[in-house]
């Protein structure tokens, strides 16, 4: 598993959305027009009840929202952009988030999960992979800028 195998540019978005809740219905337009879930619904309520209970924007404008829920097969990673950043994500550092990675994977793929995790965090470590990710204009220009050297 490697970051160039996970995130694909049909799963990468120039965010048109202003607030989290917008961002999160633009995802989950794709998700069901491409079938990638049996059970979207569910899973779109199980995301906003995460939420609730706390907001996945980790910082350095970044929101991570994410689950594991037992009808997803294999891991799911949409990624959306918005350089202007979204004001009310909650995030814990309290600035608007301009990165949306949405992990979706099956409830017993916990070791990919945390994989998965480990992936991301590590790719967006600095400063710089973020900024070179909110300057792409197009699906595959994210993919480019998020993958790096690893293509």
């Amino acid at each position: 598993m490697n970051i160039n195998s996970l995130i694909k540019k049909e799963r990468c978005f120039i965010l048109k959305s202003t607030t989290k809740t917008e961002a999160f219905h633009e995802i989950f337009e794709y998700i069901e027009s491409e079938g990638l879930i049996s059970d979207t619904e569910n899973v779109k309520k199980e995301i906003f009840y995460r939420e609730q209970i706390m907001s996945t924007g980790i910082g350095q404008g970044l929101g991570i929202p994410h689950i594991r829920y037992e009808g997803i097969t294999e891991p799911q990673i949409l990624v959306g952009i918005n350089p202007k950043g979204i004001e009310d994500y909650e995030s814990l550092d309290k600035q608007p988030v301009k990165i949306i990675i949405m992990i979706l994977v099956g409830a017993d793929q916990h070791k990919e999960y945390l994989r998965i995790l480990s992936l991301l965090v590590n790719r967006l470590k600095d400063e710089s992979s973020i900024n070179r990710i909110l300057e792409a204009e197009t699906p595959e220009e994210i993919k480019t800028a998020f993958i790096g050297s690893e293509q």
